[in-house]
């Protein structure tokens, strides 16, 4: 299996301490601190370990403290509700004694009901387009060595966008972008895992999506950038072994922190989760670093 993939599905699998109790590894991803991504998806294998035939719909975190790559995360779940159709689930991931991530997840049993959805953005498939990875070795040499960390990172899986990147085109435009996502390779047929990567990847693209609309050029301009909160809504089934279009949008920006929403399509145009999440944006002055953030 592809290696970077093989490494993520690792992360996800965590180690049972307690009932209620989990401990999971760390990736370096050339970040300063362990990637969003990796402590939702861990945050909400650790809550689903502790339901029984339901599934996960929603879930809504905030990140409290930049977490330790070097260090293991430990995980610690409250079985908060179970009711006829919902459980619910609180966790709170923790790193050197301190909480570093709140997470509340809901969880259903499946049943039958209304059904619609908004039309699929208009935009070119996946094919014929550039892959993110390739993009980033052709100017890998051309950037300070902060960036170059986090373009030779390998993610577990390939993404297509439709836009050039910002750091390609820095000129201000409309707040809005578009990314095909898929694994490198097949996966088993197992929804949690399928749920469990894309909470992982849902961190990537979503909060760089606020800078669109500014005259940003990352390598000349440092900006400090952070996730503060992360919500996750699953709709229908999928696989992320298939293309998925990830369908960004800012609609604001005000105080030194982003706004920005995303969408998950099928090829077929199949709504199948929804996500939003708020972040600090300013400009990074390390003289004037403001402790906690």
């Amino acid at each position: 299996m592809n290696e970077a993939l093989s490494e993520v599905i690792g992360l996800l699998d965590l180690e049972r301490l307690e009932d209620n109790l989990f401990r999971g590894e760390s990736r370096d991803i050339g970040a300063p601190q362990v990637f969003g991504g990796q402590i939702l998806g861990q945050a909400l294998s650790a809550a689903h370990c502790t339901v029984e035939e339901r599934s996960p719909h929603s879930l809504h975190a905030y990140f409290l403290r930049p977490g330790d790559f070097n260090q293991p995360v430990v995980y610690q779940v409250e079985r908060s509700r179970d009711g006829g159709s919902y459980s619910n689930r609180r966790v709170v991931a923790v790193q050197h004694g301190r909480p570093i991530l709140n997470l509340a997840a809901s969880f259903h049993a499946a049943e039958a009901g209304y059904d619609h959805q908004v039309e699929m953005p208009d935009v070119p498939g996946p094919d014929g387009l550039s892959k993110s990875i390739d993009i980033h070795d052709s100017i890998i040499d051309k950037v300070p060595e902060k960036m170059r960390r986090l373009l030779a990172h390998r993610p577990p899986l390939e993404f297509r966008p439709v836009e050039a990147p910002k750091f390609i085109d820095p000129q201000p435009r409309p707040p809005r972008k578009h990314v095909w996502m898929r694994a490198w390779e097949a996966l088993p047929d197992e929804p949690e895992l399928h749920r469990n990567l894309l909470t992982y990847v849902s961190d990537y693209e979503l909060l760089g999506t606020a800078t669109l609309p500014h005259d940003l050029d990352f390598s000349t301009r440092p900006v400090q950038m952070a996730s503060i909160d992360h919500a996750l809504w699953f709709h229908r089934p999928f696989r992320v072994d298939e293309w998925l279009l990830y369908a960004c949008d800012s609609p604001t920006s005000h105080g030194g922190r982003g706004f920005t929403r995303g969408q998950f399509f099928t090829q077929s145009g199949e709504l199948v989760a929804s996500t939003a999440q708020e972040g600090v944006i300013r400009p990074w002055d390390p003289a004037k670093r403001r402790r906690g953030g």
